[in-house]
């Protein structure tokens, strides 16, 4: 696998495990790079583009690497350099803006609940500094819910090349369609046109329900982010024939 490499897939993977790599010999690295939600003050400009380059254990990089070099190198072969690291990049910025939609959407949620419950602004950013305060409310429960759901949306950095990878799988799935892929311990080969949308709905599914098929701290809707923006460019490309290769192929 490794000599069918193409260039840009392995400067992203150098890239990739530098950053890995650096983010243990400097902790700050973590705070800078990883994508903050947007309104709160660890955002910094920079971070939709390197928190595509940060990974949050061994095992996270392992996999996105493999489906980097597993996937990537096929898409670079037809497209060449410049359009693939385009595709790669559009990808990643979409599941970081999508990502942060949702979590805008959580914590507004969250945060116009609380303050119908009673309380305070003061309160609220209080509780958004891991401090605690004193609530009278009938359902503590679902009290507690939303400070959680809030708190998780503010306080939670994203980190992973996974939004780009999905758009990468969904670029496979386009072009080769008919070519038979196998889940991770589940040893039956699936066509392209199917795996990928069946793992996408199951991202979807984990990220609506909060019911997690694939483990905790995954962002899912950065995942599904990922795949719709692949998808659009996709079906776009393909409409308006943007290269000369076939799509039947």
């Amino acid at each position: 696998m490794m000599n069918n490499m193409t260039d840009t897939v392995k400067q992203l993977l150098i890239i990739n495990v530098l950053f890995f790599i650096g983010s243990y010999f400097v902790p700050q690295a973590n705070e800078l790079l990883s994508l903050h939600y947007f309104e709160s003050d660890g955002f910094k400009f920079w971070q939709p583009i390197t928190h595509m380059f940060m990974h949050g254990s061994p095992m996270h990089i392992f996999f996105n690497m493999f489906a980097l070099i597993s996937f990537g190198s096929a898409l670079e072969h037809f497209w060449g350099a410049k359009k693939f690291l385009f595709f790669y990049l559009s990808c990643g910025l979409g599941a970081a803006l999508i990502h942060s939609g949702v979590n805008y959407y959580h914590f507004h949620d969250a945060q116009n609940f609380l303050l119908q419950s009673g309380v305070s602004i003061v309160d609220i950013k209080t509780l958004l500094n891991g401090g605690s305060v004193n609530i009278n409310a009938s359902d503590t429960a679902l009290l507690q819910n939303y400070v959680n759901q809030m708190g998780d949306a503010y306080n939670t950095p994203a980190v992973g090349a996974s939004g780009a990878i999905y758009g990468l799988l969904v670029a496979f799935a386009f072009m080769f369609p008919n070519a038979e892929l196998m889940m991770m311990f589940i040893p039956v080969p699936i066509r392209a046109k199917y795996f990928v949308p069946v793992i996408v709905l199951l991202d979807l599914f984990s990220g609506v329900t909060g019911f997690s098929l694939f483990g905790g701290n995954i962002a899912h809707f950065a995942h599904v982010g990922g795949a719709l923006i692949g998808f659009i460019m996709m079906w776009y490309w393909k409409k308006n024939q943007f290269d000369k290769n076939r799509w039947d192929r």
